[in-house]
This record gives C-alpha cells, structure tokens and sequence, in this order.
C-alpha cells in the first residue's frame, strides 16, 4: 500500500467520526460569523476575534440547537 492510499484510507476513517463532523459543522459556523462580522465592520476581523466572539455569543446556543435537532 503506498503512502498515499495509505494517508486516503486515514482521512476516510476520520471522516467518519462525529467528533470529526461536529468539528466541520463548528468550523463551518465560525467561518460564517467572521464574514458577517467583518462586513458588519467592513474589515476582515480575523479568525481569532471571530472565534472568541462566536464561541462567547453563540456557541452554547449552536450546541444546544445540534442536539435537539439529532434527537
């Protein structure tokens, strides 16, 4: 098996997590708060503020919202 097919197999596995999911979706979200954010101010704000910010305003809520849509 070359290093590869190897490395491939490995990301599949990962995919395949709801841990690793969950990380997307968050990321996803963050991503989405820094550009509205930044067009609110009209600068990009930066990937740190933007994850300070949304982890203190909306992550808790975010989460909440995840579970009770998977139950």
């Amino acid at each position: 098996m070359s290093k590869q097919e190897k490395q491939s197999g490995q990301e599949d596995s990962l995919k395949n997590l709801s841990v690793y999911r969950e990380f997307l979706a968050e990321r996803e979200e963050i991503l989405r708060h820094k550009w509205l954010e930044s067009e609110k101010v009209g600068y990009d704000i930066g990937l740190e503020s933007a994850l300070i910010d949304w982890i203190i305003r909306h992550r808790s809520g975010w989460r909440r919202n995840r579970r009770s849509v998977r139950n």
